[in-house]
């Protein structure tokens, strides 16, 4: 590789820095959550979608991703994942791997709980702007506050290549 490709990978790679901080990044109430949306497949050239996700005590259904494999970053909280059949207690500081066409789901058994989902490849962040909305303040929905349209989600995540299990 000539010095002239690596300076423009590097000017290339520098034209996409960027940084949010712990409360930063795109709010939106999703699925009795906060999610924020702290880098976006347009911001990451593609390779990744970055979301935190702020909830109390819940569980999401059994599902698979078709498209993107997903990382898990405990970050506060006592979370269960199960990935592939196979259940992992999982406190701050835990991280978890569950490849893409692999069932999985997590249930947060005492919270609240902050999570850091790392897709890839990005894109991620469209299933999760068409089943969300703006979060109108910054704290968790209030219950039954903007949940998607059940009948319609295992259409919409089907679109994003996702799967409802259970």
């Amino acid at each position: 590789m000539t010095a002239a490709i690596e300076t423009s990978q590097l000017s290339e790679n520098a034209s996409r820095v960027f940084a949010r901080g712990k409360d930063e990044g795109t709010a939106r109430w999703w699925m009795g959550s906060l999610a924020l949306i702290k880098a976006t497949s347009a911001e990451t050239g593609g390779l990744y979608t970055l979301v935190e996700v702020r909830e109390d005590e819940s569980e999401t259904p059994l599902h698979v991703h078709h498209r993107e494999d997903e990382t898990f970053w405990v970050l506060e909280g006592e979370v269960e994942f199960e990935v592939g059949g196979t259940i992992t207690h999982a406190g701050p500081g835990t991280m978890l791997f569950g490849p893409r066409g692999v069932p999985h789901r997590y249930a947060i058994r005492r919270g609240p709980a902050r999570l850091l989902f790392l897709f890839t490849p990005g894109g991620f962040e469209g299933l999760l702007m068409e089943t969300s909305e703006p979060a109108g303040e910054f704290r968790l929905p209030l219950e039954g506050e903007a949940m998607p349209d059940f009948e319609t989600l295992p259409a919409t995540v089907r679109k994003y290549g996702c799967e409802l299990l259970a």
